[in-house]
């Protein structure tokens, strides 16, 4: 049965991609089976993790709107461990397309419920809105983490999400929850950094995890080479990061 998590934030650039990419593959290589699953229009996830975005025939789209089943969109053993189910900048005409269609917020759910028992974990990385993809993401997903860039608008928007993760918990996923929030970006030369940590510790009430994604150059240039950082600079300090990153959340979940 495996466990399904959403990396979701409403802005962009803070790490979220980056985070699901990295998230799983260090846990394909504790030997978890992963299902990486782009909902992303912007395909940076499918690319990352070394699949040609430009290049695939099935992707998330023809899933959603209901050209193909899960298993002709699965590109398997794209690496060690790892599936990938990819998406492209197709995907940004699904909105319009759901218009009218009967349990849109579920389409996702009820293909992904499909394949769901195959793997340890599926990851979903969630575009930076609150579209009809992020609800789709949120329906099928069993808890979501949550990045937040070390910075001086951190908390902005935070109320905003947390607040759609309420909504969809009250109205289509009561079983959904805040698995909890990532730091990324941080950068040990500023106090800057160390008061966003503090700060959003003092004013959220949710789970923090110990692991703190420190500003890493390595972790920046890995997807230009389609390749996560365990890969590209297993030595790294964002490597190791995300290895510890991983281990908290098996823990976390045999808790």
């Amino acid at each position: 049965m495996g466990r399904i998590i959403a990396i979701a934030n409403q802005k962009g650039g803070v790490g979220k991609t980056t985070t699901a990419i990295n998230l799983s593959a260090s846990l394909a290589s504790m030997d978890k089976k992963v299902l990486a699953l782009d909902m992303d229009p912007q395909g940076n996830m499918t690319s990352g993790l070394g699949v040609d975005k430009d290049e695939i025939e099935k992707s998330v789209y023809d899933l959603i709107i209901g050209d193909a089943k899960v298993e002709e969109c699965i590109y398997e053993d794209a690496l060690e461990n790892i599936d990938i189910l990819p998406s492209n900048i197709d995907l940004s005409a699904a909105e319009i397309e759901l218009i009218g269609v009967d349990n849109k917020e579920y389409i996702l759910k009820s293909e992904i419920d499909k394949v769901k028992d195959k793997y340890d974990f599926i990851v979903i990385d969630c575009p930076p809105a609150l579209s009809m993809l992020t609800i789709n993401a949120m329906t099928t997903a069993d808890s979501i983490i949550v990045p937040i860039q070390c910075e001086y608008y951190a908390l902005e928007g935070l109320s905003q999400l947390i607040h759609t993760i309420e909504l969809v918990q009250e109205r289509l996923n009561p079983e959904l929850e805040i698995e909890g929030v990532v730091f990324t970006m941080y950068d040990a030369r500023t106090n800057l950094s160390l008061q966003v940590v503090e700060n959003v510790k003092d004013n959220l009430n949710q789970n923090i995890y110990k692991t703190i994604i420190p500003r890493n150059i390595r972790l920046a240039e890995a997807p230009s080479y389609g390749m996560p950082i365990n890969l590209y600079d297993p030595k790294s300090t964002g490597a190791e990061s995300y290895m510890m990153l991983a281990e908290e959340v098996i823990h976390k979940g045999e808790d």
